[in-house]
């Protein structure tokens, strides 16, 4: 593991995140015996936009209930849950953070999902897969903390096969002004890697991927702040991606929605496919 992978390892290491998120839980009246997805969604969709976001970014993926997917950077699996939720398909995912793994694995047991959402501790920059394992592959929220990626892109085209979609849902650089720190991300610049829209094309076509599509979603991410603000002052929940970010929680949200106000940051939606 390199120095920037164990920063952002220790970044996203909160301590005992299953116990919060099943006493947030406990607080929601949710029944801990009969999970659904629903139930936990306030916490496990840790990007912006939330589920709506990730049902957007599945709808992208032209992939089937026999598919096998590549869910890179998973976080605690809510978006491997979601697909295997409502396509039916194989997920696999891979984080660095163990304590996100070990979460991955207890919710996807809880909702009796883990006969098809299956976890692996493990660094994008060298995935430990065969070649061409994958029908698809998606990563949501997390090349912000990659320099290496053309090393990142090289990979995930070793892992699919040919003519496999790839659907990243990432925040990136909008203008030149400098991002405000702490983010959900990163502390301070140096675990913060992000690159703008135009950068990814040349990165994505030389990995082996040709680009179908390319959507800034400002305006989605700025009515996603709005509506849950509304809803954190009216009724704040036990239960949410506070959780997974911490004492500093607040201000790190606080500080993605000023960068995207200012025009710093984006949240950017791309489709690409594998070559054949």
């Amino acid at each position: 593991m390199n120095k920037i992978e164990e920063i952002v390892k220790q970044h996203y290491s909160v301590g005992n995140l299953a116990e919060r998120i099943l006493d947030g839980l406990k607080a929601t009246g949710a029944d801990l015996d009969k999970l659904t997805i629903e139930d936990i969604s306030a916490v496990d969709e840790f990007h912006i936009g939330g589920r709506k976001a990730t049902q957007y970014v599945i709808s992208k993926m032209p992939v089937s209930a026999r598919a096998h997917v590549l869910d890179v950077g998973c976080g605690i699996g809510g978006a491997a849950r979601t697909m295997v939720s409502q396509i039916g398909c194989k997920v696999t995912g891979i984080d660095l953070t163990p304590e996100y793994i070990e979460v991955a694995r207890a919710l996807s047991r809880r909702t009796r999902l883990d006969n098809k959402a299956d976890f692996h501790i493990a660094s994008a920059l060298a995935l430990p897969f065969k070649g061409q394992t994958f029908d698809a592959a998606l990563t949501i929220h997390v090349a912000m903390n990659i320099p290496d990626r053309d090393i990142l892109y090289k990979e995930i085209a070793r892992v699919t096969k040919s003519g496999a979609t790839l659907c990243i849902y990432d925040v990136m650089k909008k203008g030149d002004a400098p991002v405000i720190f702490p983010v959900p991300w990163a502390q301070n610049a140096a675990s913060s890697h992000l690159v703008s829209p135009d950068e990814m094309v040349p990165l994505l076509e030389d990995a082996g991927f040709e680009i179908s599509e390319v959507e800034d979603r400002t305006e989605n991410a700025v009515e996603f702040f709005r509506q849950s603000e509304a809803a954190a002052t009216s009724n704040p929940s036990p239960l949410g991606v506070h959780l997974i970010m911490g004492p500093t929680a607040q201000q790190k949200l606080q500080n993605v929605r000023r960068n995207i106000a200012d025009g710093r940051i984006a949240p950017v939606l791309i489709v690409a496919h594998r070559k054949t």
